[in-house]
């Protein structure tokens, strides 16, 4: 019979760790270890990380599980990384990510 798991230890999580930093668009937070991106920075009550292409409308989760691409984000210069799938580390910084996420490439 297969062990049972708490929630903890099925998501990672690591309460016996001490919390971290991060930052979101220069703005510390505060997180702890087994926490997704978009966990820590809703728990920061940080609701919106990324803007529509069209009409710059603010997103941010929706899904939670990987599949709706809402939650995109600028994660360690990469952007269009989804949020609730990148787990928080030490000295992450996230930015808001404005449209497609590749302005540079724009003519």
């Amino acid at each position: 019979m297969a062990r049972d798991r708490t929630p903890a230890e099925l998501v990672g999580a690591a309460p016996e760790q001490p919390p971290f930093e991060i930052t979101f668009d220069g703005r510390p937070i505060t997180t702890l270890p087994g926490r997704s991106v978009a966990a820590a920075l809703w728990s920061a009550g940080v609701l919106a990380w990324r803007t529509t292409r069209r009409g710059g409308r603010p997103r941010g989760a929706f899904c939670g599980i990987g599949h709706c691409y809402d939650c995109l984000a600028t994660i360690n210069g990469r952007p269009n990384r989804r949020a609730c799938l990148v787990p928080a580390r030490p000295g992450d910084t996230i930015t808001t990510q404005e449209g497609h996420g590749h302005a540079e490439l724009a003519v």
